[in-house]
């Protein structure tokens, strides 16, 4: 079973307060979003169920899965979602230097350009979340001067871990999600069961206590 909790401490979010952790807002908003793909028939899933619930997401996508499924890539931008970067092969900063973390990152940005068919706005894309949460604070300062934005998470489904029940998932989001809430599902094989369990009543619940679900735009 993970030992990452489900809810970021507010110490954690104080000590890298550099990096996004929530959205604020006043109004009824949570910001879902989804890591690792875009993969086949699962991110397509995914865009289904959202577009039931009217509701948006941003997709954290990594570099060369964008490389190999650039038509599901475009179908997240031409439904009206958000992309972020999530390096190109998903390697953890901790286990990269500083300069090769870097240029995987830009690396990622330039395919996300190259695959970007469908808008007009062809700026790379500013929004970039590490993977495993793993990134070393040279490595963030880096980003940050290039332009990038740490986009990290306020609540954690845990989805990927095949130790939980779905319903755990399910709990993880619907006992700790508030207005203006970063929440991480994964579009990925290893998350599916949980996530797929989870995602519909999560949009179900929250819809009907009147919450809207809405990319990240900083």
């Amino acid at each position: 079973m993970s030992l990452i909790p489900v809810k970021t401490p507010v110490l954690v979010k104080k000590l890298f307060s550099n990096y996004i952790w929530n959205c604020s807002t006043e109004e009824k908003n949570i910001y879902l979003t989804f890591d690792d793909g875009p993969t086949p028939e699962i991110t397509d899933w995914v865009l289904d169920v959202l577009k039931k619930f009217n509701a948006k997401a941003t997709f954290f996508c990594i570099g060369k899965n964008v490389d190999l499924y650039p038509k599901i890539f475009n179908r997240i931008l031409e439904e009206g979602h958000n992309i972020g970067n999530h390096t190109y092969n998903h390697i953890s900063g901790l286990k990269t230097s500083t300069n090769l973390y870097l240029e995987n990152a830009n690396k990622a940005r330039d395919v996300i350009n190259k695959h970007n068919t469908n808008f007009v706005k062809k700026e790379s894309t500013s929004l970039f979340r590490p993977p495993y949460g793993q990134i070393t604070s040279r490595q963030g300062k880096k980003l940050i001067a290039s332009g990038y934005k740490i986009i990290m998470w306020d609540v954690l489904s845990i989805d990927w871990d095949s130790t939980i029940s779905q319903k755990i998932c399910l709990n993880n989001v619907i006992k700790k999600t508030s207005n203006g809430s970063i929440v991480v599902f994964h579009d990925s094989l290893k998350a599916a069961k949980n996530m797929q369990y989870a995602l519909p009543k999560v949009l179900e619940h929250f819809t009907e206590k009147g919450y809207l679900f809405k990319a990240i735009k900083i």
